[in-house]
């Protein structure tokens, strides 16, 4: 998993031994990214792994891994991603991006595909800017020595950039026709499914009951994160949280393919439900 606050429902299972009351032991191990991972889903050195949906989509579009999702994480609330400037740019609206450089932690990802869809109304495409990888860690740093114009950055990174940096939101990343978009879920190879339906049903079971706990108690949220990031107790308390998923939708995670179909990331319509586990959805 990622160390991101989206993933806290799998410490919370740990430390309130739902996964134990399970009869699962889980050992969470921290990753750059679910693309980079994915070859360790494949040969099994991980069983589960917690991916954004578009690494999930190309991989098993291209036939790279048959996986199939287990469970939802997080569906992207207001102010967990934003887009920013530094002090004093003219850059103050979406149409003022033209020719300019965006800083994303991933190419051809739930990153670069958000923002396109954010540039389509103001007119621009995805080639009309040019895009800058760069870890979330550095991005307020790439931002303010001006290695790009505009930062997008999650939670707890964009309060550190506006309170150390001053840097300014030019626009929530996931809003309008973006908004409740889910971010990321939990995935297993289909073989793995296939063979072990108990180990799947019981991590879904724990998982449904952690992310039913931090949908209800913020404090809990805030105790787990200082176990798995770096994130500190003044700004995980401060943080906006909610987006918690119980279940998969089918119909929210058809959105993503759907987007990634529109902006040419998949060369043909995919269907979700091809993909998603029994139980995942219920």
């Amino acid at each position: 998993m990622l160390p991101l606050p989206e993933v806290a429902p799998i410490q919370l299972a740990i430390d309130k031994g739902y996964f134990a009351a399970e009869g699962l032991t889980v050992r969470p191990e921290l990753i750059s990214g679910g693309a980079a991972a994915m070859p360790d889903l494949v040969s099994g050195k991980i069983d589960i792994l917690h991916s954004n949906y578009v690494s999930a989509l190309l991989a098993s579009a291209s036939g790279t891994v048959k996986i199939k999702v287990v469970g939802d994480a997080y569906a992207a609330q207001p102010g967990n991603f934003l887009l920013m400037t530094k002090k004093g740019s003219p850059i103050t609206e979406i149409a003022h991006l033209k020719g300019r450089t965006i800083g994303v932690n991933t190419l051809n990802n739930i990153s670069t595909l958000s923002v396109s869809a954010l540039l389509k109304p103001a007119g621009l495409r995805p080639e009309d800017v040019k895009w800058v990888e760069r870890p979330f860690p550095e991005m307020a740093g790439a931002l303010e020595s001006g290695q790009v114009d505009v930062a997008l950055l999650p939670e707890p990174f964009h309060q550190a950039a506006a309170k150390t940096l001053g840097a300014v939101t030019l626009s929530d990343l996931f809003t309008g026709p973006l908004a409740d978009f889910p971010i990321a879920g939990y995935l297993v190879t289909e073989t793995f499914a296939q063979q072990n339906p108990k180990a799947v049903a019981a991590f879904q079971r724990a998982l449904r009951k952690a992310a039913e706990l931090a949908r209800s108690d913020s404090a809990e949220v805030t105790s787990a994160l200082q176990k798995y990031t770096k994130i500190d107790q003044a700004t995980a308390s401060t943080m906006k949280l909610g987006g918690f998923s119980t279940a998969v939708d089918p119909a929210r995670v058809q959105r993503v393919a759907d987007l990634m179909l529109e902006f040419g990331y998949l060369k043909q319509k995919f269907d979700v439900n091809s993909i998603l586990a029994g139980g995942a959805s219920g």
